[in-house]
């Protein structure tokens, strides 16, 4: 019996391979349509738009509709797509940060194909970092095609600006605490924030460097509570750092406190490297001289991670043209023509850093010696759940600047989304 089931197992994986591998065959006769869902609108824009030219040439048969929702870190898109996948009306494919963002979300609720047979078919098990594939996988399967990795941890800063103002980048927060009060004594705001998502994502720095890399880790597991006292002083930290930060912060886009740094109104920014994607393609400023980059103080070493990624949902209604999509995603073509207008770096080992910029090949260095960890922020250690329910607990500390009571409400709102279990 277990030889015959073993058998059907076999049968079932080969024609599964066989079938992906006569819908790549098929690639150059494809009509129709696809529909991808995105949020890289605006400034981001032109770096999508290099992949749907490059889609549009291999496939002049294929009309692309690309459906962009704007919105930072997909915040308006993720609610959209929430209700056409729920509607039984998924797009073809859809950007997702990769991790648990899609498999606590829509792996979880069994609307996303496995595949494994494709990154088999095009070599990418060779491709792609282990510790890649491990996040964007689960024991069933493999859920999405990472098209970049981006840095969280990075602080941003004029070097020009810094010299005028005689000071240099903190390496940890003591340094920015000793730098700030000079800073806003010449009406300079020390450190620039913007909306909710962005507190979220300066959080994740503010905790790394007071928790250090393996509690970050703890907490994800459910090793380490969130109330811990370990837990608590990150919050007491990160209650300091908002202290020298700008009064106008939830009226701001990330561009737009970007801007300030730019401007001078503020000596810093802590943000993903997508500011250097602005700063260089929209900005026109060079990397190293027009604006410089440091990991975000006390993280020095450490690199907190996120990777955009395409799936491809169960019953859309233009399979073929979606997979021939992902396929241009995980090439290294279509990657090296991606990445360098986005600010990011491939997701692949063999990337042609030549076509890269001094950040990009900054942070491709040290993506592959530094300590890596998940982002919380964009989507890697947390399913949408506690994303969605984290957000109202930030909105609640904003407020009340109340450390004890913040990590109670994170320790609830994880054990409510199963961290740990």
């Amino acid at each position: 019996m277990k030889t015959r089931i073993f058998s059907t197992c076999l049968a079932v994986a080969a024609a599964t391979m066989l079938l992906f591998t006569a819908q790549t065959s098929r690639a150059a006769e494809l009509k129709g349509q696809l529909e991808i869902f995105s949020w890289w609108a605006g400034d981001e824009g032109p770096a999508l738009q290099a992949l749907i030219d490059m889609y549009n040439k291999q496939h002049p048969g294929v009309t692309v509709v690309n459906a962009t929702v704007t919105g930072g870190s997909g915040v308006n898109a993720k609610a959209v797509l929430k209700t056409r996948m729920l509607g039984g009306e998924p797009p073809d494919s859809f950007q997702v940060h990769a991790g648990q963002e899609l498999i606590g979300t829509w792996v979880k609720a069994d609307r996303m194909e496995d595949l494994t047979p494709l990154f088999k078919e095009q070599g990418w098990m060779k491709s792609f970092p282990d510790g890649l594939v491990k996040n964007i996988g689960t024991a069933d399967g493999i859920w999405s095609v990472p098209v970049n990795i981006h840095r969280s941890n990075v602080l941003w800063y004029i070097p020009a600006n810094l010299d005028k103002w005689g000071v240099k980048a903190p390496a940890s927060w003591d340094d920015f605490f000793a730098i700030a009060p000079t800073l806003k004594e010449k009406g300079i705001v020390p450190l620039a924030l913007a909306e909710n998502w962005t507190a979220n994502h300066l959080w994740e720095s503010v905790a790394l460097a007071s928790l250090g890399a393996d509690n970050w880790d703890a907490l994800w597991s459910g090793k380490l509570a969130f109330d811990s006292p370990e837990g608590v002083k990150a919050w007491e930290l990160f209650g300091k750092v908002l202290a020298f930060t700008n009064n106008d912060a939830t009226s701001l886009s990330w561009q737009q406190a970007t801007d300030m740094v730019v401007d001078g109104r503020a000596a810093f920014n802590i943000m993903g490297d997508w500011a250097a994607g602005y700063m260089s393609t929209t900005k026109k400023m060079a990397p190293g001289s027009g604006f410089g980059w440091a990991a975000s103080p006390g993280t020095g070493g450490q690199f907190i991670f996120l990777a955009d990624s395409f799936g491809l949902p169960k019953g859309v209604k233009n399979r073929d043209n979606a997979l021939a999509w992902l396929v241009l995603l995980g090439s290294r073509e279509g990657s090296d023509a991606f990445n360098p207008l986005k600010g990011s770096i491939s997701a692949r080992v063999d990337t042609d850093l030549t076509k890269y910029n001094d950040y990009a090949k900054s942070a491709s260095a040290d993506f592959g010696k530094d300590r890596i960890v998940g982002s919380l922020a964009h989507g890697v250690t947390a399913n949408e759940g506690f994303m969605s329910d984290f957000a109202a607990v930030m909105e609640m500390y904003l407020k009340s600047r109340n450390a004890q009571a913040t990590a109670k409400a994170a320790q609830q709102i994880a054990v409510k989304n199963g961290i740990g279990k």
